[in-house]
């Protein structure tokens, strides 16, 4: 039986009230709850921290008629209720003060609906005022409080554009979630959500008993749903649609354990509409990371099989975001292999789905001003004349638009930069088709630089510049040959498809 979609409902109490689908994350709730009094979860935008917070906060508050028929209904003693304390940033921060205005506002809403006496200073900080409820809340119930936190980084994350109001949100912030430690007597269970992993050092060193559970294998899925909760609670929804494209489309993030997860917010909205669009993707504008991504002369096509070590993925502070953390934490690569040695668990970082993948080329060509619809006719005009074998046809084509280069991809001067930004053009036009392709892909004996697969066909391309000294064709003998002498078409023997090796000679 079809049921009502939730989307964009983060009320659970609304969820089951309107008999919406809910995949039940209770399992893994009452396993938190049994494990840990201070926990925090790093998921990306729209994966359903907020509800899950909210379910949490129905959980502890007692209201037992919503939980009928979950999991943890026959495991949760209904006679005990406790005090909850909700706290969520999701407004912008972008002036000084915007922090503590929205901190008192919240506290007062608290104090209302518990129908506290007004304190007698009502002059108090923020951090004063919340240590003065929970003790009251404590006080009143005679049982200790819930503390939770949904958006915990957004005042500094809508800062960033300025690194002083970041610090100065960031270091009042610190102070403040200081507190929920200080009153520990008071506090039976805290969860933090957000979408980055400040380091405890910056943003929790007065909160530093906090559990992070983002890495956790037995937490990976407790927000987002896997191909089981469709199959299982989305069945009717299922009906018409593809599978195995929902599948492709937007499938893939993974945070360790066994399984991949869907984000929420796409699969719903697929549901809805019956189109597959770029829901999740549309939501957020990533022009900061498009703008780190030129700074750190970072090309899409390095982006992928990325690998890097835990510090690097979990490395977020205001004046010290590595590249792979940004990337991870905000969802747009997730770990596609996990290796580990006698030291470090190394994490292989990739696209989640094509709705990334698709998405965040297009967006980076339109930062690079090829709007519109140039670059996707350029992509499939190159993928036809590859498909065709007129090759000649294609090197004009490429030749006429790497000519609009960015120059400041290349005012280092370094050649093997320069190589890497020509190639990047092309890949972004085949990746913003959806052209299936591999980059730096491994043989026995070397790394071709590219290697599409299309039409019953394979080509494999190798980039090589022309430094002035040498002419075009020795480039691409040069090119030719090192692709012959290390076997790069060795391994796509075996699909029993035509096999092309394209050297690409270009010039400054």
């Amino acid at each position: 039986m079809n049921r009502r979609l939730p989307i964009g409902i983060q009320s659970f109490r609304r969820l089951r009230e309107t008999g919406s689908y809910y995949v039940d994350k209770t399992p893994l709730i009452r396993e938190l709850i049994d494990q840990s009094d201070y926990c925090f979860l790093s998921r990306p935008r729209r994966f359903g921290k907020s509800l899950l917070l909210d379910t949490l906060r129905s959980l502890f508050a007692g209201h037992e008629e919503l939980f009928r028929g979950l999991d943890i209904h026959g495991h949760w003693d209904w006679s005990i209720s406790y005090p909850v304390v909700r706290l969520s940033f999701g407004g912008k921060y972008t002036e000084p003060g915007d922090v503590e205005r929205s901190i008192l506002n919240q506290l007062v809403w608290i104090e209302e609906e518990a129908q506290l006496d007004l304190p007698e200073a009502p002059a108090w900080t923020g951090p004063e005022r919340l240590q003065d409820i929970l003790r009251r809340l404590h006080h009143v119930a005679g049982r200790q409080v819930v503390v939770l936190v949904d958006e915990y980084d957004k005042p500094i994350l809508d800062a960033l554009h300025d690194s002083d109001l970041a610090i100065a949100n960031r270091d009042y912030l610190r102070g403040f979630y200081g507190i929920i430690k200080d009153c520990a007597e008071h506090v039976r269970f805290v969860f933090v959500t957000g979408v980055s992993m400040f380091s405890k050092v910056s943003l929790f060193s007065g909160l530093n008993n906090l559990r992070d559970i983002s890495f956790d294998p037995r937490y990976a899925t407790i927000c987002g749903y896997t191909e089981d909760d469709l199959d299982r609670v989305f069945g009717p929804e299922l009906d018409g649609l593809d599978r195995e494209k929902i599948r492709t489309w937007y499938n893939g993030y993974h945070w360790r354990g066994g399984e991949r997860v869907y984000n929420p917010y796409d699969v719903l909205l697929l549901f809805d509409s019956r189109e597959f669009r770029p829901y999740w993707f549309e939501t957020g504008s990533p022009a900061f990371l498009f703008r780190m991504l030129m700074e750190k002369s970072v090309s899409p096509m390095e982006l992928e099989n990325r690998v890097a070590d835990m510090s690097l993925v979990s490395k977020f502070d205001v004046n010290d975001i590595g590249i792979e953390a940004l990337l991870f934490q905000t969802g747009y690569l997730t770990i596609a292999e996990e290796q580990r040695d006698d030291f470090d668990n190394l994490y292989r970082l990739d696209y989640p789905n094509l709705e990334v993948r698709i998405s965040l080329n297009r967006g980076m060509l339109g930062y690079l001003g090829k709007t519109g619809r140039k670059p996707l006719d350029q992509g499939r005009a190159l993928c036809a004349l590859l498909e065709a074998k007129d090759f000649e046809g294609f090197a004009d084509r490429l030749r006429s638009y790497l000519s609009g280069i960015p120059y400041q991809w290349h005012a280092t001067g370094d050649l093997a930069r320069y190589e890497v930004w020509y190639a990047s053009l092309l890949h972004m036009c085949f990746r913003a088709i959806g052209v299936d392709l591999r980059v730096e892909d491994a043989s026995s004996h070397g790394r071709a630089d590219m290697v599409v697969l299309t039409d019953g066909q394979v080509f494999v391309l190798e980039f090589k510049m022309a430094d002035g000294d040498s002419s075009t064709d020795t480039v691409l003998d040069t090119a030719i040959t090192q692709m012959r002498e290390r076997g790069y078409a060795e391994k796509y023997r075996d699909r029993g498809e035509p096999v092309h090796l394209i050297g690409v000679a270009c010039g400054r």
